[in-house]
């Protein structure tokens, strides 16, 4: 993960292992195991008697601060390597004034002492608490000459300490990587659960599988037909746009078909999948590991998958963390697509899926404001069916929706990507043309007219029907007039003007 955390238990997501029960335990064990030296040597002298109270009450007092201090302080790494050598020495020290028959007590101490040093530090103040334990325990077997076995048993009992502090450091790591990818999760939700904006919702999950996962490689795609759109593709510190492959024999073909999330730690090894062949793209660097998720939707299927050039770079874990993010990633990115959907059913006719009456006025005040920035003009087409009402009444409603449409798709197929047409109402369509003369305007009318004049129609019988011959008006911003209403209305007064000159004609501005 590349998300940082603290060292020592800094925040509170680090606490994770209650540490009351090992400081009740430690008092308790302290003043038993002093209880007990009492009883078991009633003939200690009045020094011992004293300094074994004394560790007694400042044991009970030190372990009262630290569980406070613990509680307390937002910055507890000082004081891990205090209590590491204030704790190791008093351990250390306490087993000369304790018979050796209670050297398991101290031992019990040693291991609730470590427990608790593990729990609100990390690795190196641990080992060196138990480090000072076991070098005055040492020093105490070498005074006293004790033998083999018990330093066999004590060396055992070392052991098993630093055994456990290794176990909750582990379960620390592993709890505070789950509450990580929790968090990640969530963020990730609280940001895109109100976005409606694909691009910007693809910028989100960008930013969130970098941060989230240590990949080489991760994407997002979108299916189309039989072929897998790329809406977002990084390799190796590159973006690449605009990638398209066939989803058939492919991983991300396998994961979509079967709907299935698929962990491939290691693609050294054959692959127990029938019809696969491994694609690369963007560096031609086979990746090693690869994980991919599912994305199903109303209105969007898809894959969102990461790789890595290293074998058995992801866990189980960072399966479970992709397969969280592609599950709130696919519930977005289906809201960003009905969205869409609702959008574009505002903005366009519901008939001939060319803009709306307002759409196009706003489109058109929006392409002026730009020409007369660029120093651009810009011609605007009006354009008529002529007789349409009683074509209708000689062919029905049908065919003359049918023309309708054709009539659309004609227009669209002579004008470029950033000029607009809309529907005007009924049978009138305006066409805007930016960055086009007036001369320009008149031949793309011209294309227009011829192709829908040579198109052939037929109804249900298969008997030819006629096409309808059709009008138009041109006027050109800013040569003409710099106001967009006036513009429109030139324009449609010129349309008027080629009808009552009979119709089946172009009328445009006088040549000079």
């Amino acid at each position: 993960m590349k998300k940082a955390s603290g060292s020592f238990g800094s925040h509170p997501q680090e606490n994770i292992i209650p540490i009351l029960p090992a400081i009740i335990a430690g008092m308790l064990n302290l003043i038993i195991t002093v209880a007990a030296t009492l009883l078991i040597q009633p003939d200690l002298s009045l020094m011992n008697r004293g300094i074994l109270i004394v560790y007694a009450i400042a044991g009970c007092g030190y372990i009262g601060i630290y569980y406070w201090i613990y509680t307390t302080l937002p910055n507890k790494a000082i004081y891990t390597w205090v209590n590491a050598i204030i704790a190791g020495t008093a351990l250390g020290l306490f087993i000369d004034f304790i018979p050796p028959e209670l050297d398991y007590l101290v031992h019990s101490l040693v291991f609730i002492a470590s427990l608790s040093s593990a729990v609100v530090s990390d690795r190196t103040p641990s080992f060196s608490l138990i480090g000072i334990v076991a070098f005055f325990h040492s020093v105490h077997h070498i005074l006293h000459q004790t033998p083999l076995i018990t330093w066999v048993v004590h060396g055992v009992l070392i052991v098993a300490a630093l055994v456990i502090v290794e176990t909750v450091l582990q379960v620390k790591t592993l709890a505070k990587n789950q509450i990580n990818r929790l968090e990640v999760v969530n963020e990730i939700s609280k940001q895109i659960v109100s976005t409606l904006e694909t691009s910007q919702l693809i910028s989100l999950l960008n930013a969130a599988l970098y941060n989230a996962l240590e990949t080489d490689t991760y994407y997002i795609g979108i299916q189309e037909n039989d072929s897998l759109q790329m809406q977002l593709f990084y390799d190796d510190g590159e973006y690449y746009p605009d990638i398209k492959y066939k989803l058939e024999g492919s991983l991300s073909g396998w994961v979509i078909k079967h709907q299935k999330p698929l962990f491939l730690p290691d693609l050294r090894k054959p692959l127990n999948l029938d019809g696969i062949d491994m694609v690369v793209i963007g560096k031609q660097q086979p990746s090693l590991s690869w994980m991919g998720i599912p994305m199903t939707g109303s209105h969007v299927k898809g894959i969102i998958a990461v790789a890595s050039y290293r074998p058995n770079a992801f866990s189980r874990a960072d399966f479970e963390l992709l397969n969280n993010i592609a599950q709130r990633a696919a519930l977005a990115l289906d809201n960003t697509y009905h969205h869409a959907l609702v959008e574009e059913q505002a903005r366009l006719d519901s008939l001939t899926r060319v803009l709306n009456h307002g759409y196009f006025i706003r489109s058109l005040r929006e392409q002026a404001e730009t020409c007369r920035n660029l120093n651009q003009p810009l011609s605007l087409i009006m354009l008529d069916i002529d007789f349409f009402k009683q074509y209708n009444d000689s062919f029905g409603h049908t065919i003359g929706d049918e023309v309708l449409v054709n009539l659309c798709s004609i227009i669209r197929s002579h004008i470029k990507q950033n000029d607009a047409v809309g529907r005007w109402g009924g049978e009138e369509f305006a066409i805007s043309l930016p960055n086009a003369t007036s001369g320009q305007a008149r031949q793309v009318a011209q294309r227009i007219r011829g192709t829908l004049a040579e198109f052939k129609m037929s109804g249900d019988s298969h008997n030819p029907i006629p096409v309808p011959t059709i009008s138009m008006g041109i006027a050109v911003f800013p040569d003409e007039t710099d106001d967009v209403q006036k513009l429109i209305d030139l324009a449609d007064h010129r349309l008027y003007v080629a009808k009552e000159r009979g119709r089946d004609q172009i009328e445009a501005a006088p040549t000079p």
